[in-house]
């Protein structure tokens, strides 16, 4: 007897992360934002609620005091997608819950608020939906503003004023964000972001997806067996095989910047993404804490995370930390500079998506990237703790040197520039961040021997709709779609942008068919959305219609 033929997938997920969590959503959203006016989405969802309902409208009184009958809708925040037009499982080594590691990695380092604004978020129906489910609960004071933004923009007057002295490249740009959006420019407590994307997974049936397994492998043929289809992944895992039509990698930049210490030294030193896996403070260096004996510790780096480590460092109990940075100590509110956040950033991405080249768009995410940086609340935390005496900072420096003594568990560090009465350290922090390298990664080393992709700077070349190839269905999504996404890549924007494009394809390929006929008076009204899809990407407004043609 053959042996039976797996169930095959049509969408399988590596990784249940906000960008995972994203395209999944965005599979089962039928009137997205980014491509729907609000006015639009309220009549695509007016005729989802009323479609099997008759056209009498219930009322009461006579003639002119005639009124409606109020009837019981189908709550907005209850699920979208009751019978899922597409099968679809997720796979995540961290955990069997959507946004485990992230939820870990906020506890570890003790994160109370986002650093995005509001917008950035991985509702794929409405960009201001943070924003509108923080009021609907009542919990608008978990919105913090972000102080130094809003206002600052260049006026018209200055800007004619610096025209008329030379035409500047920037002479529109810089602080780019005026007061009509000061609500967008607040940033979400962690617990109301997480209680948001707890929302979107509920209202899109997305519970039960996960399954906590570390993916060994991705193997692609087009070529059947009599176990496989033609045209189908195999996914290795260490819970068994899965057969899936379509594959999306979703997990995040790749491995951490190794340090530089052996593993026998592990014991003093540590790369802040393994404070998932252990306590902020090492046993020898908490023991030292707790017999109220000084302790000194190094963090290096210069970003947000080195930051956030410090301050818990302190608040352990920490008697010193040294804080050293390859770099200038830099502050900004977000990870980009502000003209690729603000409303100004259509610019930067034209220029981005019009470069010749995948060298040139590579440079310009570097650019705008411009290395770690930390927000101005961190900044003032941090200051509080210098001006206590609590922490040192020191830029334009490196660890040039190092021994550890295992017997007293103390570190002799020399640094470039030397630092005067440097003393004995306890233990070592590295928050260098992640190195993204495709090439790297053991789980894509049968695909990339099978079906080969050029890289720059560790990134893939990949199409416009973020596939390794037109011929292997396999979607890469966050900051490993840097080179086709741009510098907002690696954050929540670049979540939601990459889901939509993602999941255009994925419908070309599956087939845009709903299985069980739930939308069928929808179909000629969703053609639209194909046609916007190839105009723009961008968000439309109500008068599309006058330069498209449409009522001539």
């Amino acid at each position: 007897m053959a042996p039976e033929t797996p169930e095959v997938l049509d969408i399988a997920i590596v990784g249940a992360g906000p960008c995972a969590l994203a395209v999944a959503a965005r599979m089962r959203e039928t009137t997205p934002s980014a491509l729907f006016t609000d006015a639009e989405h309220q009549r695509y969802h007016w005729i989802r609620r009323h479609k099997h309902r008759a056209t009498t409208v219930p009322t009461k009184g006579r003639a002119t005091k005639k009124i409606l009958i109020e009837e019981k809708l189908e709550k907005p925040c209850g699920p979208i997608c009751k019978m899922p037009k597409y099968s679809m499982a997720v796979y995540d080594s961290s955990g069997a819950d959507w946004m485990t590691k992230w939820t870990c990695l906020f506890r570890a380092y003790n994160i109370k608020t986002l650093r995005s604004p509001l917008f950035f978020h991985v509702d794929p129906r409405d960009r201001d939906g943070l924003k509108a489910y923080a009021y609907a609960k009542g919990r608008e004071k978990e919105m913090v503003e972000l102080k130094g933004v809003v206002g600052k923009e260049i006026s018209k007057h200055l800007m004619k004023k610096k025209m008329k002295r030379g035409p500047s490249v920037n002479a529109h740009t810089g602080k780019s964000i005026d007061e009509r959006d000061m609500q967008d420019y607040y940033t979400p407590s962690t617990s109301l972001f997480n209680d948001y994307c707890q929302d979107c997974i509920d209202r899109y049936s997305l519970n039960n997806l996960v399954t906590q397994a570390d993916v060994q492998s991705i193997e692609y043929d087009e070529h059947g067996t009599d176990e496989r289809p033609d045209n189908c992944f195999t996914i290795k895992t260490s819970t068994g095989i899965q057969l899936a039509r379509t594959v999306v990698l979703a997990i995040g930049p790749g491995m951490p910047a190794p340090p530089p210490f052996t593993s026998n030294k592990a014991e003093g030193a540590c790369h802040t993404s393994q404070l998932l896996k252990q306590a902020c403070l090492a046993p020898h260096v908490k023991a030292k804490v707790e017999s109220k004996r000084t302790t000194n510790v190094i963090v290096v780096g210069g970003g947000l995370t080195s930051a956030q480590i410090v301050d818990l460092c302190i608040k352990k109990g920490v008697s010193k930390v040294w804080h050293i940075m390859r770099d200038n100590f830099k502050t900004k509110h977000f990870d980009l500079s502000l003209d690729w956040v603000a409303k100004y950033k259509n610019i930067n991405q034209a220029a981005f998506w019009s470069a010749d080249t995948d060298e040139e768009r590579f440079e310009m995410i570097m650019s705008a990237r411009n290395g770690g940086s930390i927000t101005p609340a961190y900044k003032a935390v941090l200051e509080s703790h210098q001006t206590r005496g609590k922490v040192l900072r020191y830029t334009k420096t490196q660890i040039v040197g190092k021994s550890w003594d295992p017997t007293s568990k103390l570190w002799t560090i020399q640094t470039e520039p030397p630092i005067p009465d440097l003393p004995p350290m306890d233990y070592i922090y590295y928050a260098t961040g992640a190195k993204a390298d495709i090439k790297a990664m053991p789980l894509l080393q049968s695909l990339l021997q099978s079906h080969p992709i050029e890289t720059v700077g560790g990134l893939p070349c990949l199409t416009y709709d973020m596939q390794w190839s037109n011929d292997v269905p396999l979607f890469v999504a966050g900051r490993l779609a840097g080179l086709q996404l741009g510098p907002g890549a690696a954050n929540l924007e670049g979540a939601r942008a990459g889901a939509e494009r993602i999941a255009w394809r994925l419908q070309e390929i599956l087939g845009d068919v709903d299985r069980v006929g739930d939308c069928d008076e929808l179909v000629d009204e969703m053609e639209d959305l194909r046609d916007r899809a190839e105009r723009s990407w961008t968000h439309l407004n109500m008068f599309d219609t006058l330069s498209n043609g449409r009522y001539d």
